[in-house]
């Protein structure tokens, strides 16, 4: 995974809450076996219609949003507890999600993913949608070290696990980490004792 260290970017809005993991990526979407290709229908019948043509009214269709963070509406990833809808959202593009809330396994199956779930107040989250409505290229800041998000003047503290919060930092999946401690892994076993 290419990790995430600093991020500035505008965001993309969609103030929608309860958004399911069955709206984010369509169970008729499921069939792939690798993780490629699934950004492709994030968000599939509420960005096209029934014959393929984009609706004008989506966000993801609105050329004036753009960038690495969706800031999406309290109660994100609801629902089933598909890995894909983490999938999808990466490939798209999106590195960031900011919610005031977030089902714990859509967390979890984002943090595995190389996505960083960030949570705010309502009140927060509020601020960050009227910065946007104002000014759709406003810069958001993410800095993870320091578990800061920024949007203009405003800052807020989030928090997370900190062997996520390291695998994050170093692109590293759960494999990942294990074989970057193998030699530590190795020498501990070396030292036990038999009896």
């Amino acid at each position: 995974m290419k990790p995430l260290v600093h991020i500035s970017s505008s965001a993309v809005p969609m103030p929608i809450e309860n958004v399911d993991t069955d709206q984010i990526i369509p169970a008729r979407f499921l069939k792939a076996i690798t993780r490629d290709g699934f950004g492709d229908n994030l968000f599939r019948d509420w960005r096209y219609d029934r014959g393929g043509e984009p609706k004008q009214d989506f966000v993801l269709n609105n050329p004036i949003y753009a960038g690495e963070i969706l800031v999406a509406g309290k109660n994100f990833g609801c629902g089933s507890s598909r890995e894909h809808a983490a999938w999808a959202l990466g490939d798209y593009g999106f590195r960031v999600i900011i919610s005031s809330f977030f089902a714990d396994i859509f967390k979890g199956n984002a943090l595995n993913n190389g996505l960083l779930p960030i949570t705010v107040s309502d009140q927060a989250l509020h601020t960050i949608f009227q910065a946007i409505e104002a000014d759709p290229s406003q810069e958001l800041k993410v800095n993870l070290p320091e578990q800061k998000l920024s949007c203009g003047e405003e800052e807020w503290s989030f928090d997370i696990d900190g062997y996520k919060k390291q695998c994050l930092l170093n692109g590293h999946d759960d494999i990942d980490f294990l074989l970057s401690i193998k030699d530590d892994i190795i020498a501990f076993e070396q030292e036990q004792v038999i009896y």
